[in-house]
């Protein structure tokens, strides 16, 4: 069984019903005792980082996420919940994130041409950082996927899996053990993002 975190933000049943899609029996919750007893995690989001990172901290859900990483369990944050993997943010201020991965949350705008609108919205193709990740399995590189985002991680490059282009390499996806993030979307990214799910959710795999 697959827990999709509930802390408020994300389009959660999108979210459940791709994992359907690909055969995933999934839940939404914030229970303790059914995260906990689940196979594997999946941290989503939308919004803005110190919002979610309030939700979660408040909650008592980063507690339990962040242990259940430590002891191994898979977890995947999409979007949002990719950034709240990391150490902190500079989104509005300076906030704290779970702290599972080495980097930080940065403006996309500090790195792109000036002419590129903000947010970066629409499909980019992924560009694999060194082995393919377990995670692409099922995908090949220059698969395209769908992005929404203002803010990317930086200094991650003991993580990095992925990156994109939109004016230079942004960051696409990282994985470290048993933990991985997209900050595309992959409910959102067709067939690509199904076989990315498929590859996350299946046994016997990550």
């Amino acid at each position: 069984m697959i827990a999709i975190i509930d802390y408020g933000v994300g389009n959660l049943f999108s979210l459940k019903s791709s994992l359907k899609a690909v055969g995933a029996d999934a839940v939404v919750t914030n229970d303790p005792k059914i995260i906990r007893s689940a196979e594997k995690i999946i941290l989503p989001g939308v919004g803005a980082f110190k919002d979610a990172s309030d939700k979660l901290f408040n909650s008592g859900l980063a507690e339990i996420v962040t242990e259940e990483a430590k002891n191994g369990k898979p977890l995947l944050g999409i979007c949002l919940g990719m950034q709240m993997l990391f150490e902190k943010s500079f989104e509005y201020g300076e906030t704290k994130g779970l702290s599972l991965l080495k980097g930080e949350i940065r403006p996309i705008s500090d790195v792109i041409s000036h002419d590129l609108k903000i947010p970066h919205i629409g499909w980019n193709a992924l560009k694999f950082n060194g082995e393919r990740s377990p995670l692409f399995k099922y995908i090949n590189e220059g698969d395209f996927v769908y992005f929404v985002h203002s803010f990317f991680a930086a200094g991650c490059e003991d993580s990095l899996i992925a990156t994109a282009e939109y004016s230079c390499d942004i960051t696409a996806a990282v994985g470290k053990n048993n933990i991985f993030g997209c900050q595309f979307h992959p409910e959102k990214s067709g067939s690509v993002g199904l076989n990315i799910l498929r590859a996350f959710c299946e046994k016997g795999g990550i």
